[in-house]
C-alpha cells in the first residue's frame, strides 16, 4: 500500500515537523518513506510545505501533484492548493484559519478541525502541528496513533522531550474531532 499526503501553511506553524513525524512514524511501522520539505526564504510567516510519501514497497519520487490527503494549515495554502487533491482523496483543513464553507471539492473530502483553537486550548498555539497529525491518522487510518506517539522520540530534539506528553495530548484531541466526522 502507497501513502502520499502533502502538508501546507506559514513558517511558525510547524509544517515541517509535522512531515518529519509522520515519516518516523510511517518508518516505525516498517515502510519505505520519501520525504521533501520546501520553504519560503522568510524566517517566520512565510510558506512552507511538505510532501510525505511512504509504501511498504518503493515509495517513487516525493514530488506528488496530486496529492491523495493534503492537510492545509491555513488560507492562502488552501486558496492555492486545496483543488489538487485528487478523486477520492481527503483534504484536512484548519477551520480556525481557513473559510472553507461553500467550497465544492468534486470528489474530495474535506474534513474541518479547528487546529488553533484546539492547540490554544491546550495551552499553546505553537501544537497545531500536532493537531494536524492526530487528524491525519484518524481521517486516513494511513498510520497507527501509537506510531506517531512513539515517533515523537525521534522527531523532537532530546532537550524538547519533556513536551511529549502535552504533544500527545494534542494528538488525541485532533484525532478525536476528526473521528466525529
Amino acid at each position: 500500500m502507497r501513502h502520499d499526503v502533502f502538508i501546507a501553511g506559514y513558517g511558525g506553524q510547524g509544517v515541517l515537523l509535522a512531515g518529519n513525524l509522520l515519516s518516523y512514524a510511517a518508518i516505525h511501522e516498517g515502510n519505505n518513506v520519501s520525504f521533501l520539505p520546501a520553504y519560503g526564504v522568510e524566517k517566520r510567516g512565510g510558506s512552507a510545505m511538505c510532501t510525505v510519501v511512504f509504501a511498504n514497497g518503493d515509495t517513487g519520487s516525493p514530488v506528488v501533484g496530486h496529492p491523495s490527503v493534503s492537510v492545509i494549515l491555513n488560507q492562502l495554502s488552501f486558496d492555492k492548493y486545496a483543488a489538487k487533491v485528487r478523486q477520492g482523496g481527503i483534504c484536512i483543513v484548519n477551520s480556525s484559519l481557513v473559510e472553507s464553507a461553500g467550497v465544492d471539492l468534486p470528489g474530495v473530502k474535506i474534513v474541518r478541525v479547528p487546529m488553533n483553537q484546539i492547540a490554544l486550548d491546550l495551552g499553546d498555539v505553537r501544537m497545531v502541528n500536532m493537531v494536524a497529525c492526530g487528524a491525519y491518522v484518524a481521517s486516513t487510518a494511513a498510520l497507527a496513533q501509537g506510531s506517531l506517539e512513539e515517533a515523537l522520540k525521534k522527531a523532537l530534539p532530546e532537550r524538547n522531550h519533556r513536551l511529549i506528553p502535552a504533544n500527545i495530548r494534542a494528538i488525541e484531541a485532533g484525532a478525536a474531532l476528526a473521528r466525529k466526522q
